[in-house]
């Protein structure tokens, strides 16, 4: 990192107002104008001296634009964390500084709320579908623990949660995972996603948005890879999984939660299922075929729908490469149209 660059970064109040921001969340381009009361082409200008300096980074969504502190390679832990510590003094020391950020802070919470709005109707608008699902299976909470139990008290390192859906699963490990990576093909989704991981600190989660076929991260990017409730939804499983396999490091693990073999056709137009289920040696196949040792599957009873947790663990050495190579950094997603939204995610709000 140049210091001139670095310098001059820091030198305005409004960059100093916007990396305070994005240290708390990751705001579009449009809300940090919002918040900050200026145009965004002059909010974009001094976005981009942040970004220039290494001290922010931005993340397309489809037609947006997301903006969060860059903590990551070129930018060393000792900057950043001086960064906080001199932006703590500014705000003590300068009175309208400290005004202005408290303004911002009120303007983040009403913020977090529209976004909640959105994810609350959401809700409403797929409820019916998601309680017609979930009558046929075992009780979501039941499913969750027997997961966290399967997992075990293993450290889980980075984790990827492909097709996150709302958000749940990536909620459920937020204190056990040293970094969340949330991935979803659908943009609506990702918003629901965002609004329910949003208390997490930014800089421990990432969402992102891609297809579960084309993951656009490098090789060995992942300690632990979570599939719950999206592989139904994949006409060639085999592709997802071949992709799971790429990015997880030696050692590391994939944890699917998804139904067993079943023959409820309707699924297949009411909710899109592409697929009616798995047996046991089918996902042993798969996860053989991509470089896991499955592990004896464990049964949910209790409905229906019989609900199984399949577990592997990567072959190789830990940190080994993924069979296909890696990704270039930036590489965009594949986002084909005839993937549907992962829509049998859990509803729940809390």
């Amino acid at each position: 990192m140049q210091m001139d660059a670095l310098f001059k970064a820091l030198a305005d109040p409004t960059r100093l107002r916007i990396a305070r921001l994005l240290s708390a969340m990751e705001l579009a381009v449009g809300e940090l104008a919002q918040v900050l009361g200026q145009s965004q082409p002059r909010v974009s200008r001094h976005v981009g001296i942040l970004c220039d300096a290494g001290l922010a980074e931005r993340r397309r969504e489809g037609s947006w634009v997301f903006l969060r502190s860059r903590a990551g390679p070129g930018v060393d832990a000792p900057v950043i964390e001086s960064l906080e510590a001199l932006l703590a003094v500014a705000e003590a020391e300068d009175t309208d500084f400290a005004a202005q950020c408290e303004a911002d802070r009120r303007k983040l919470a009403a913020i977090r709320s529209a976004r909640d709005e959105i994810a609350h109707a959401y809700f409403a608008r797929h409820a019916g579908e998601w309680d017609e699902l979930r009558a046929l299976h075992s009780p979501d909470e039941q499913v969750e623990q027997a997961l966290l139990a399967a997992l075990g008290d293993a450290p889980l390192g980075a984790m990827l949660d492909i097709g996150t859906g709302t958000g749940r699963i990536a909620e459920m490990f937020g204190d056990h995972a040293e970094r969340i990576v949330a991935l979803d093909r659908n943009l609506e989704m990702l918003r629901v996603a965002r609004a329910r991981l949003q208390h997490l600190p930014a800089a421990r989660v990432d969402l992102v948005q891609g297809d579960f076929a084309d993951l656009p991260f490098e090789a060995a990017s992942f300690d632990t890879v979570m599939l719950h409730q999206v592989l139904h939804f994949a006409p060639d499983p085999a592709l997802p999984l071949a992709e799971a396999g790429r990015v997880t490091r030696g050692q590391g693990r994939i944890a699917i939660v998804d139904f067993a073999s079943h023959d409820r056709e309707e699924l297949r137009t009411r909710h899109q299922h592409a697929r009616l289920g798995f047996a046991d040696a089918h996902i042993a196949s798969l996860l053989e075929g991509s470089g896991f040792v499955p592990a004896d599957p464990i049964a949910l009873e209790g409905g229906e729908l019989v609900v199984k947790i399949w577990l592997g663990t990567r072959r190789g050495a830990s940190g080994g490469t993924g069979a296909r190579g890696d990704k270039p950094p930036g590489r965009a997603a594949s986002v084909p149209a005839d993937v549907p939204a992962q829509a049998t995610e859990t509803a729940t709000t809390s």
